[in-house]
This record gives structure tokens, sequence and C-alpha cells, in this order.
């Protein structure tokens, strides 16, 4: 929008001003303009950052859940076998004699 407005214009624009609200009033609009501004700019910043760090959480969480529920129903990758509780080891019999 901004983008189309030229040197012309804008000159054209501050004379109009001028012209209106005179030449003590002009500076005073124009500091109160530019704090509306950063004000503005610092808000939606604020709610951007607020925004994305929601999202951020919110696909952490549901991350978490779905490594709850494939930990949950998936069987173990390698399972280890149980061992014998009344299982004798086997020995290799000594064959240096």
């Amino acid at each position: 929008m901004l983008g189309s407005i030229g040197m012309p214009e804008l000159i054209i624009i501050f004379v109009i001003a001028l012209i209106i609200f005179g030449p003590r009033k002009l500076p005073e609009l124009g500091r109160s303009l530019g704090k509306s501004i950063a004000e503005f700019k610092k808000a939606s910043n604020e709610l951007k950052s607020t925004l994305e760090e929601e999202i951020r959480l919110e696909e952490q969480r549901t991350t978490l859940e779905e490594k709850k529920v494939q930990s949950v129903t998936a069987p173990p990758a390698n399972p280890t076998p149980l061992a014998d509780e009344h299982a004798v080891p086997v020995r290799k019999a000594d064959q240096s004699a």
C-alpha cells in the first residue's frame, strides 16, 4: 500500500498537513503518531511470539502423546528371552586333558 506512494505524493500530503495543523502542532502530531506506531508494533510482536510459543507447546504435547501411545501399543523391538531359573548352565568340557 505504501509502496505506491512516491516522493511527490508525500510532499503534497506534508504540505496539506502543514496547512491544516500549522507549524507548531505538526511536530507534536508526528511524535504522537510515531509513538502509536511503535506501541502497535510492540503489541503485534508480543502477540506473534505468544502465538508461536503456544503452537510450539501444542506440537510438543501431541508428539509426547504419540510417543506414549506407540510405546504402549508397540511390542519391544528386540525382545530378550527370559532365562529359566531352574536351568543349569552348560559348561564346555576342558579339552586340555
